[in-house]
């Protein structure tokens, strides 16, 4: 029982009332739950307290367990609201350590009963946020970290305080929705964010130059970072399967910044978790993971089999940290500070204006009898005696505390300059044993009895220098102790300070306080006075409210009067009313025999006769609103045929007005296709336009079947519009003439599709509509198509050989061209412009330069290659016979071939108009990846037959990769060239407002979704449109057959 009070004294308030106030008649259910919250009230004072010590691990245990036991955290809050955790830091930092462990592994309703807390803490954190060092910067952090930690697990209620998950149950979490799994990701970077923040908190504030670990301060601060090891290694591991698992579903381009935010949190753990297992205070409490050299690679998806998970250690032999050697405290200092009653607390509160509705100055608009507001006053005057006196009890233990504090460190000085003496004795008799030492090692030379004691006297010289040892390191020790005491002395002395602030303090509210007494009693005189003139005016009106009563009663007599004599006049006309009526009944009564008989004839008639007017008229109306009905749903019949057809008409102008508006886009300028392919959709548009042209007439015959027409209309639309495109992407193949050729038919044909479309429109001039305009514009198309196409399988063997070398020597001519052709945009820059612009155009032009050489270089290399390919003698006895016999590897080297040559000059052609100022610096560098492809298909087509050990081939590998750099070259330089010639707008926000800025980001941040989208749709279709151009240029190579022979 002493050991309990005693603990209980530690802590500056008693165990909460609500918790120990019982009746005496319970039943043992309540006497058991009594003790309980009782025991549960104790541990949590004795877990938290005022002492700049570690949270004792027993005690945050039986916290642990209460929450168990009670399935929730209510005795917890019932206890820790009692505490005065604002106005003392270490108080509220050895809260947070406890909360920490009670949300890890406490019950899980802990999670759910503390963020009813939750603004509590958040305006404890902004409060603590206002120091800068110190125990109160470290407190907002760590309440920060717990506030995060709450609302992640609301968020994701799957994942246990303790964070401890298998793949399943992580996977399970996300749903299989990888939108889920993104926001996981982010919901966990910011969780482990603050983690890290604590962590660079903590040690930011130790002195890591000294053994800080081993004394009661420096493990007060480093005790909680064992709870955010544990977290950070389960919150590392899960994102690290969570960024694999994103990268296997989406782009790597969209993960850009969760890689970076990745790689940044990874550096800060790894130095962290580093520090952290030098520390002596960790190094007996738990096992503390390294991670890798380097981060892992999430574009690589193997590499999460080399991925291995960071397993914390808690030895289970490792003791609690109150069991280190530390320099204890407790016996040299009394804490004990008295409790402050929870009534002067409320009213404290009530002071300093917490609480607008218990103000005592509030006075209500009826006023207040002098009785109460003495009592108020009497109420006050009590209770700022009480504070006098409590302040008065705060200022004599802060002395008694001083003067504990001065007599120890008067004693640790003793003690200090004790140890000092003896170390100066030590030395002296080490000194002493020096010189005697060499005195024997002279001896040692005379003779080996000499030597022998010599050894003797080196042993104990020996065991001397570990003596010296020894008692240096007691000293350092005592040393440390010292400082420590220094820093408790100006800790006291600062909390000297805050008491005489706090008194200056109180004599301010005195002031204060005197001053609105002094302003309620002019306020309640003023108050007398106004109820007085309203006494008066009330009785004013009772006098003329009375008047108007005896007036009113007189009205009321004579009202009476002539009531009486009206119910007499009443009663004389009721009488003759009666006689009346007895002669009335007789009369009906002979009226009635005589009627019955007419009535019975009447009847009859009328029945008959309303039944057949009856029946005509039911006939007329059925007939009538037949055919009302009728016209109605066939006048809206032909008007929904009319709007199905309409919107059929538009979406189809839609679909080819689309097609047309991708030939101006410059992403379509990768696109390629067949002529193969593009000659069959010409032929198969053909056929839909005259299907289109029989439905029209069809329709304009016999208007009640729309269906045909708009099924022709649809699927010409979707053909016309496939025709434009392939038409533009088989252009993108050819040479420039056949291409701008095919381009301007191309147009021209969408534009008389639209014409006839809006010709179908009007009723007037869809009979008239004219098809055959766009039947020659498709004509015109297939024949352009027709003679695109490749003539390879229609060469003779001896063509075949010599079209190989033509076009060979064709991409060198080219190449030469277009190299003679950059020489000349050279010198024309160099003479017309200047500054930046010639600076950029000279960058630019001489990497083209670069490009084309390499390219020559890369050409020749594949001739040399191709001829020992055939001097080798695989299966030919000339190179036309060999070109002939593996046709389908000649026809890609071909056609291979021709896309070098016209990718130099489309390069070339872009750098003209970029040198111009009329391009863009996109097209060029499309340009030159176009050409990077083209050469790689002609070094593939080159070395397929190839010998591996050939000096051609590497000489090609060679010359392919210094295209490569080339390449590279000319993009490096394209887009620093952009970066310098285009003007970057000065973003100057001074003149605008908040509401302007505002709005100003909203726009931004839409602007950055939309873009987002569009990006990645673009994207998607430039793989779509890749694939359809390999699978177009299979066909028109012939590629899928049998494969050739290459004997």
């Amino acid at each position: 029982m002493d050991r309990v009070k005693s603990s209980m004294q530690q802590v500056p308030n008693p165990i909460p009332k609500v918790l120990s106030r019982r009746t005496g008649g319970a039943n043992s259910l309540e006497a058991e739950k009594e003790n309980f919250e009782r025991s549960q009230a104790v541990s949590i004072n004795k877990a938290i307290n005022t002492q700049e010590v570690a949270v004792k691990e027993k005690h945050a245990r039986t916290c642990i367990l209460g929450t168990h036991h009670e399935k929730g955290a209510h005795t917890f809050w019932l206890a820790v609201n009692r505490l005065p955790l604002s106005s003392n830091a270490v108080l509220c930092w050895k809260f947070c350590h406890v909360f920490h462990k009670l949300l890890r592994d406490g019950h899980p309703n802990v999670i759910k009963d503390s963020m009813r807390h939750k603004a509590d803490l958040n305006d404890m954190s902004r409060m603590w946020g206002h120091l800068s060092e110190g125990y109160g910067k470290l407190c907002s952090i760590y309440l920060k970290l717990l506030i995060t930690k709450m609302e992640f697990h609301i968020k994701n209620p799957r994942f246990p305080g303790n964070l401890q998950m298998s793949n399943r149950q992580l996977d399970e979490a996300g749903e299989n929705d990888v939108n889920n799994f993104f926001q996981l990701t982010v919901e966990m970077f910011d969780y482990l964010e603050c983690e890290l923040n604590l962590f660079l908190g903590v040690f930011s504030s130790l002195d890591m130059s000294r053994s800080v670990s081993v004394t009661a301060a420096g493990q007060c601060r480093l005790a909680p970072l064992i709870q955010v090891i544990l977290d950070s290694s389960h919150l590392y591991d899960y994102t690290v399967k969570l960024l694999f698992k994103l990268h296997s579903c989406l782009p790597a381009d969209t993960l850009q910044g969760h890689r970076d935010r990745f790689q940044e949190q990874f550096k800060k753990l790894k130095s962290l978790f580093y520090r952290s297992s030098n520390l002596q205070y960790f190094k007996r409490l738990i096992q503390i993971p390294q991670l890798p050299e380097n981060p892992p690679n999430f574009l690589r998806a193997s590499a999460l089999s080399e991925h291995i998970s960071p397993v914390v250690v808690i030895p289970v032999e490792s003791s609690s940290p109150e069991s280190e050697h530390v320099v204890e405290t407790e016996d040299l200092v009394d804490t004990d500070i008295p409790p402050l009653p929870s009534v002067v607390d409320s009213k404290f509160d009530d002071f300093f204006g917490t609480s607008a509705a218990t103000d005592p100055f509030n006075f209500s608009q009826n006023g207040m009898r002098k009785d109460e507001k003495d009592r108020l006053i009497e109420q006050l005057t009590a209770e700022l005696q009480a504070l006098k006196e409590e302040l008065e009890s705060f200022r004599l233990e802060s002395g008694r505390l001083c003067q504990a504090l001065r007599g120890r460190v008067n004693e640790l000085e003793a003690e200090l300059a004790e140890q000092t003496h003896l170390k100066q004795q030590a030395l002296g008799e080490s000194e002493f044993l020096r010189v005697e030492l060499d005195d024997l090692r002279r001896v040692k030379e005379d003779t080996e009895k000499e030597q022998r004691s010599l050894s003797e006297i080196e042993r104990k010289a020996q065991a001397n220098e570990q003596r010296y040892t020894k008692l240096k390191e007691k000293y350092t020790e005592l040393v440390q102790s010292h400082a420590d005491l220094l820093r408790k002395n100006a800790e006291v002395t600062r909390q000297m300070t805050v008491a005489r602030a706090a008194q200056d303090e109180v004599d301010n509210v005195k002031k204060e306080m005197q001053d609105k007494l002094k302003a309620a009693q002019d306020s309640t005189k003023q108050q007398e006075k106004a109820q007085l003139e309203q006494l008066q005016a009330l009785q004013a009106e009772l006098m003329s409210s009375r008047t108007e009563l005896e007036t009113l009663k007189s009205t009321v007599t004579s009202s009476q009067q002539s009531s009486e004599q009206l119910n007499t006049q009443l009663s004389a006309l009721e009488a003759e009313k009666a006689g009346l009526l007895e002669t009335v009944s007789q009369k009906e009564a002979e009226l009635a025999g005589l009627g019955v008989e007419l009535e019975r004839v009447q009847s009859s008639l009328t029945n008959e006769r309303e039944s057949g007017v009856k029946a005509a008229e039911a006939l007329q109306n059925q007939l009538n609103e037949k055919e009302s009905r009728e016209q109605a749903l066939e006048s809206e019949l032909g008007s929904l045929r009319w709007a199905a057809l309409q919107a059929a008409l538009e979406e189809a102008g839609r679909i080819v007005q689309d097609s047309l508006n991708q030939l101006e886009d410059p992403a379509h300028i990768s696109c390629t296709s067949s002529a193969d392919y593009l000659v069959s959709r010409c032929q198969v548009a053909l056929d839909c336009v005259e299907r289109l042209q029989s439905a029209r007439d069809g329709f304009v015959s016999d208007n009640t079947d729309v269906s045909g027409l708009v099924r022709a209309v649809s699927q010409f639309a979707h053909l016309v519009g496939d025709v434009i495109v392939q038409g533009s992407a088989t252009s993108h193949m050819v040479p420039v003439e056949q291409a701008d050729a095919l381009a301007d038919n191309v147009k021209a044909c969408g534009a008389e599709a639209m014409a006839l479309l809006c010709q179908l429109k009007e009723q007037k001039s869809m009979g008239t509509a004219d098809c055959s305009r766009l039947t020659s514009a498709l004509d015109t198309v297939m024949a352009l198509g027709e003679k695109l196409r490749p003539r390879g399988l229609e060469l003779q063997q001896g063509e075949l050989g010599d079209l190989v070398e033509q076009e060979m020597s064709a991409t060198s001519a080219a190449v030469e061209s277009a190299a003679a052709r950059i020489e000349e945009m050279l010198n024309k820059s160099r003479a017309v412009d200047t500054g930046i612009k010639m600076e950029v155009n000279e960058r630019i032009l001489a990497s083209c330069t670069d490009l084309m050489q390499a390219i020559k270089v890369l050409v020749l290399s594949s001739k040399d290659l191709q001829r020992d390919i055939v001097e080798s003698g695989r299966g030919a006895a000339s190179m036309k016979e060999f070109y002939a016999k593996n046709s389908r590897w000649t026809e890609g080297l071909i056609s291979a071939s021709k896309a070098v040559g016209w990718g130099a000059t489309m390069l070339v052609d872009a750098a003209d108009q970029v040198v111009q100022g009329k391009g863009k610096f996109e097209e060029l560098m499309v340009c030159s990846h176009e050409i990077a492809a083209s050469t790689a298909q002609l070094v593939a087509a080159s070395k397929v037959k190839a010998d591996k050990g050939s000096t051609n081939l590497s000489r090609l590998q060679q010359a392919s990769k210094g295209v490569t750099q080339a390449t590279a070259g000319v993009v490096a330089s394209t887009k620093s060239g952009k970066s310098q010639i285009e003007d970057t707008d000065t973003m100057d926000f001074s003149a605008m407002t908040l509401t302007q800025i505002k709005r100003q980001e909203m726009d931004a941040q839409v602007l950055v979704l939309e873009l987002e989208t569009r990006l990645q749709k673009e994207r998607e279709r430039l793989g779509e449109l890749r694939k359809k151009h390999y699978k177009l240029a299979g066909v028109a190579e012939g590629w899928g057959g049998e494969d050739e022979g290459t004997g």
